[in-house]
């Protein structure tokens, strides 16, 4: 295809700015898709995503316009998913900006702009949702030329809702964002940015042809694993896979050829075909840095076996999800797994149920430490029961991260308050205008990753949105809370925690673990310890069986020796039996 034709583009946006409406309305205009065939969120084809009304995987899509070939990618909104963001960027010429016209810049707006300009990226600015009675554009427009000096002749007005703009976004993506490069006589060069397994075709590859030309019989290579493989379709999306018979430079499609191993596939690796191949790789993408930690073991009914097939393939849909196995006394055999935040967490707990209809017990989340032992040795500790014996070690790290929260400034001091409440360390405030702040505080990983994102809609009514990128380890004072129950210590229940709240945690857990342990024969003392030292203690009461209900009279020396048998038969079974412990109870941990 004639490469001026073509134009390749991202919507960008804060969660719930109306993405995936753009991307319908786009749909509709362009008459890619049939309109009995039309939906609410028809690039959102998970029931997840449907149901939280949210976007989690990015969806590419070919629309034709003009005699133009316009390669959409729609991308998610939550902070968790920004490498997905990015790696959807990186296939891209220009990206569509999204602001709601009510709610202005949010957290994740200043972070996917910046995203796309280090990229490079043409940015088409849009303020979308006019049609809202509280939409004020002429406050976002102001906004968008303070923060990111974006001019205001360059700004579109559009709903998707009603199909305003439409066209003028249409003609403004063929006119400010340029054609792809590269050259078609050059050898085969392609980016993989995302891959999905499918059950009769194996392992389909989306990519992003960089050079040369690939077409259907090509031997092609992967780069990175070495794994060769003879393609029997290629394609483009429409938005359903559509079989095409040429894929040149800078165009997006797909390759399918019979790939069954799932690990032979690896996002960010380079297509090169085997004939004459490349002389050196695409730069591919930076590595996803896991921060939040948990184990997913089979629960009763559930094969390990099982567990592993579909955690394979999420991984394949899923780059940013990391796992390795691990056993637990207690459990058995499981896997450790990494995610980007505790929204990535739920996400990929319940994608794993629904679509491979497991049934899974979650332990409780932790975050990343950095041990200095008394040797001088450095290990990094994701696992509570990984923890070393405290007489070995010299220091602990913890990650901080920097924190953007954007809110308006009636709740500045609530919000202040909570940030100082989770050991965190202001920096800055800037006025983005009259009424919304910018606020900027460097704050421990392990501070937001449980139920701080609640608690700062809670307090801001809903309004703040917050944003968050990396910075360094330092020095503190974390401490391992075990969890025992009957003087047995529950491996799966420890959590790391810091010194100056692990009291307060172990109270909390404590009192969620008596509400939730089912009752059983025999009391169950659940205690919660640091070391030797046992900080919290809640006792769930025996079930009791009326023993003298069958006595109709007699002496009542009767009485107490019935009594006193089920007294000596409570303390042997207290000391033999088996304490049962239901999902419910990792569940009130894991929240």
């Amino acid at each position: 295809m004639n490469q001026s034709k073509i134009r390749n583009f991202s919507i960008i946006a804060h969660i719930d700015h109306g993405k995936s409406t753009l991307a319908d309305r786009l749909l509709e205009f362009t008459h890619t898709i049939d309109p009995r065939s039309m939906r609410e969120q028809v690039l959102d084809d998970m029931e997840l995503e449907r149901e939280r009304g949210i976007t989690i995987k990015a969806r590419a899509v070919s629309l034709s316009y003009n005699d133009y070939a316009l390669n959409l990618i729609d991308t998610p909104g939550h902070v968790d998913f920004t490498h997905e963001v990015s790696r959807s960027l990186a296939a891209c010429e220009g990206a569509l900006l999204v602001v709601d016209a009510s709610q202005g810049i949010q957290a994740q707006t200043v972070s996917n702009f910046y995203l796309a300009r280090n990229q490079n990226l043409h940015i088409i600015p849009v303020i979308n949702k006019i049609d809202l009675p509280s939409a004020d554009s002429d406050r976002v427009v102001h906004q968008l030329e303070n923060v990111f000096g974006i001019r205001k002749e360059d700004v579109i007005t559009a709903s998707a809702r009603e199909g305003k703009g439409i066209q003028e976004i249409l003609n403004a993506v063929i006119s400010r964002i340029p054609p792809p490069g590269g050259s078609n006589d050059m050898p085969v060069k392609a980016l993989i940015f995302d891959s999905v397994f499918d059950n009769y075709r194996g392992v389909l590859v989306f990519i992003r042809v960089m050079e040369g030309k690939i077409t259907p019989g090509t031997k092609i290579r992967f780069m990175m694993t070495g794994k060769t493989f003879n393609l029997t379709e290629i394609g483009v999306f429409k938005p359903s896979l559509s079989p095409v018979k040429e894929l040149s430079a800078g165009m997006v499609g797909y390759l399918a050829g019979n790939i069954r191993n799932v690990s032979d596939v690896r996002v960010g690796d380079t297509v090169t075909a085997e004939k004459s191949p490349a002389s050196s790789p695409l730069p591919g993408y930076r590595p996803a840095k896991a921060m939040v930690f948990s184990s997913f073991y089979p629960s009763e009914g559930t094969s390990f076996q099982d567990l592993q097939a579909a955690i394979d393939k999420l991984q394949l849909n899923d780059a940013s999800f990391s796992y390795e196995t691990e056993n637990s006394p207690s459990l058995g055999f499981g896997f450790r797994c990494g995610f980007l935040g505790m929204l990535h967490l739920e996400i990929v707990r319940e994608r794993l149920e629904r679509e491979y209809d497991l049934n899974l017990i979650t332990t409780a989340p932790s975050t990343l430490y950095r041990i200095r032992k008394q040797t001088g040795e450095i290990v990094e500790v994701d696992n509570p029961n990984r923890f070393p014996p405290w007489a070995e070690i010299a220091e602990i790290l913890e990650f901080y991260v920097n924190a953007q929260i954007i809110l308006p400034d009636e709740y500045l001091g609530s919000v202040i308050k909570l940030c100082k409440d989770r050991r965190g360390v202001y920096k800055e405030t800037t006025y983005l205008d009259q009424s919304t702040i910018s606020l900027t505080f460097e704050m421990p990983v392990a501070e937001i990753m449980t139920d701080f994102f609640d608690r700062l809609k809670s307090v801001t009514s809903g309004y703040a949105s917050i944003d968050y990128e990396y910075l360094d380890w330092r020095i503190s004072d974390p401490v391992k809370l075990d969890i025992l129950l009957n003087g047995e210590l529950i491996a799966c229940f420890s959590s790391i925690v810091h010194r100056s709240k692990s009291y307060q945690r172990a109270r909390q857990l404590t009192s969620k673990l008596k509400e939730t342990i089912s009752p059983h024969l025999f009391a169950v003392n659940i205690q919660a310890a640091i070391g030797g030292k046992v900080i919290a203690r809640e006792t769930k009461s025996a079930l009791r069986k009326d023993v003298t209900a069958k006595l109709y009279g007699g002496d009542i020396t009767r009485k107490r020796k019935l009594l006193e048998k089920q007294k000596k038969g409570k303390t042997k079974m207290k000391k033999f039996g088996k304490i049962a412990l239901s999902q419910e109870a990792f569940m009130a941990v894991l929240k």
